[in-house]
């Protein structure tokens, strides 16, 4: 019994890393890292970015299979912290597909708008921000 859990572990943290690795390529290949390397001037620490990505994956791996209860007066820090940096995630992988197709100047285009389209963009952002926290504050994400 021992040896069966021992081999379904395995497989489920390898097939767990082989997923996380295919994300990681495509946000590298996408250009998600090195775009926030430049904007924050950061190449002197890469080491420390391949490290905190690796680790990121592995413990997104350990968190998706194993459960973790979490403290009652550590839940509301620790979601609050977990949803701006998935927040943030989230906006740079935006930016950088938007950006790798071409969407943005396309769009500006058609709709002839010459000045604010960071207004546009701020305002897509903030509508989904105030959805997701409708929908989550009124538990339909239950």
């Amino acid at each position: 019994m021992l040896l069966k859990q021992l081999f379904l572990g395995f497989i489920g943290f390898s097939a767990g890393g082989i997923i996380a690795a295919g994300v990681f390529a495509f946000l590298a290949i996408i250009g998600v890292f090195p775009r926030l390397i430049g904007k924050t001037k950061t190449r002197d620490h890469i080491m420390l970015y391949e490290t905190m990505i690796v680790l990121g994956g592995a413990v997104g791996n350990v968190l998706d299979i194993c459960r973790f209860p979490l403290m009652p007066w550590g839940s509301s820090v620790f979601l609050v912290v977990f949803g701006l940096s998935t927040g943030v995630f989230v906006g740079c992988l935006i930016m950088s597909l938007a950006e790798t197709a071409k969407a943005l100047p396309v769009m500006n285009r058609r709709i002839h708008l010459a000045v604010g389209f960071q207004y546009v963009v701020l305002g897509i952002a903030l509508g989904k921000m105030l959805g997701a926290l409708l929908y989550f504050s009124r538990g339909m994400g239950a």
